[in-house]
């Protein structure tokens, strides 16, 4: 069974982690790494069946390939999951164990942080391999990849705007930011900053009111969002937000926000464009933070971080140029980009990052 959905989704590698001491149950997925090494996030859990969490880690796995691929690294997808509840399954040993896994792959799979995971647990994955990112910078590290992915998130904004409304004015029009974590909250700021209307909502009210009080932004109930008046509907939390009960409810004439897979499934995709809204697709607006943490790999510099963000403005308007071209969906167009881009290096036959992996500059923690 498991076989048979690896041909369907194209996955190379599945690793099965266990470590009954350490408490550790997880999943590594390996997508792709026609383009390098696989990068992609762990994710902690406490998911109601192995089979869920299987069925996450591929789908999330299959994302990274496309977002890696759009986002122009030289690198491939994988991801993993730790099943888990991160607010009571947490320990060191935990993480070194799951460390050790890592470092068994040789650098096939490079993790970083990911929902339920913060960049302290990511200290102690390094303690057992070099191949994490998104590591403290007193170790080479970028530290918290979120204000990048706010930034880039700005940047899919912007080529957004355009495309709907002829400029870049993110000032001009209204937002429903739906989700205020590490990043609903920077992008908030941004949106804020640039003189923005704003209306936040997230089921922690503690953080509403930060967003209230330091930004002022206005707060409105989780399911009254999708009825205030925005021009831009702006998901940052979890996924499937935009579905058959929501989107007939949106006021919005775009959708870009941070959060990934913000689609329920292709038939809402096709919805919203008939809809005339403008979806940007969510890998593509969303990859400033795997934009940040790739650069770890060869030496970070924040500089070149920054610029690589601003890509994210070009990559949105090539898919909107694909969309034009093939008369498809902007959510397909999107999809399209990768796969292209994929089969033409693929072509080439180059070891585009497929060598090990060099972290440099990196003061590597005691075993």
């Amino acid at each position: 069974m498991i076989f048979e959905t690896l041909d369907t989704t194209g996955h190379e590698q599945v690793v099965f982690c266990h470590n009954k001491d350490a408490g550790l149950k997880a999943i590594i997925a390996i997508h792709n790494t026609v383009l390098g090494p696989a990068l992609g996030g762990t994710r902690m859990w406490p998911y109601a069946s192995e089979q869920e969490a299987l069925n996450d880690v591929l789908r999330l796995s299959r994302g990274m390939t496309y977002k890696n691929a759009v986002a122009g690294l030289d690198i491939g997808g994988g991801k993993a999951v730790i099943i888990g509840d991160p607010s009571k399954d947490k320990s060191e040993a935990l993480f070194r164990a799951f460390g050790k896994f890592v470092d068994s792959l040789g650098g096939r799979y490079i993790t970083a942080e990911d929902v339920g995971i913060d960049v302290n647990d990511m200290e102690y994955v390094y303690r057992e391999t070099e191949y994490v990112t998104g590591v403290h910078q007193v170790h080479g590290g970028s530290g918290d990849p979120s204000p990048f992915t706010a930034y880039g998130a700005l940047q899919g904004l912007m080529a957004t705007l355009n495309r709907k409304f002829g400029n870049e004015e993110v000032g001009n029009y209204s937002y429903a930011v739906q989700g205020l974590g590490h990043v609903g909250m920077e992008y908030v700021k941004l949106l804020r900053e640039r003189g923005a209307k704003v209306f936040v909502t997230d089921i922690n009210k503690g953080l509403v009111e930060r967003a209230v009080e330091d930004f002022g932004a206005e707060a409105v109930g989780t399911d009254e969002i999708y009825d205030v008046p925005a021009d831009v509907y702006s998901p940052c939390a979890l996924g499937g937000t935009v579905n058959e009960n929501t989107l007939p409810r949106l006021k919005a004439k775009i959708i870009c926000g941070a959060a990934n897979n913000q689609l329920a499934n292709n038939a809402i995709g096709d919805e919203v464009e008939k809809r005339g809204i403008v979806y940007a697709p969510d890998y593509a607006v969303n990859a400033g933070g795997v934009m940040n943490v790739a650069l770890e790999i060869t030496g970070y510099n924040r500089e070149r971080a920054m610029r690589m963000m601003r890509t994210i403005y070009h990559n949105l308007a090539r898919i909107y140029e694909i969309a034009d071209r093939d008369g498809i969906p902007t959510y397909r167009a999107a999809d399209r980009m990768a796969e292209e881009r994929i089969a033409m290096l693929g072509k080439l036959k180059l070891p585009l990052g497929r060598s090990k992996p060099r972290f440099e500059g990196r003061i590597r923690g005691g075993h």
